[in-house]
């Protein structure tokens, strides 16, 4: 088995368990619509050429940044800030599960599921 379908594999339950929590929440899925896809903003950093478009678009779409809005929605006990880190959490678990990976600098399509 290629290891680009266990990380998918990877993406979908990360994904699946997003929406189970997101579900347990009970968080408002007018919010979750309109932010699903706001960490794909990032591309704007290919503005700025593809070295600052990788850096943008990697930034985005790893799990360490919605890991620490997480547990700061927690520590603070703000439910919206928990909500939006579990809908990052899912754009990017559903991301890799249909493929997309963190960039190269090499292009935009070379990912860490392409190789």
């Amino acid at each position: 088995m290629k290891i680009r379908y266990i990380l998918q594999l990877e993406g979908a339950a990360i994904f699946a368990l997003s929406l189970f929590i997101y579900t347990y929440q009970g968080g408002s899925w007018w919010l979750f619509a309109a932010l699903i896809l706001t960490p794909d903003l990032s591309m704007i950093g290919y503005v700025g050429g593809l070295k600052v478009g990788v850096f943008c678009y990697n930034l985005a779409h790893n799990y360490a940044l919605p890991a620490i809005l997480i547990a700061t929605g927690i520590y603070l006990d703000n439910t919206l800030l928990i909500n939006i880190a579990i809908i990052w959490f899912a754009h990017i678990g559903m991301d890799r599960m249909i493929g997309y990976g963190l960039k190269y600098s090499s292009g935009f399509k070379h990912t860490h599921l392409t190789d």
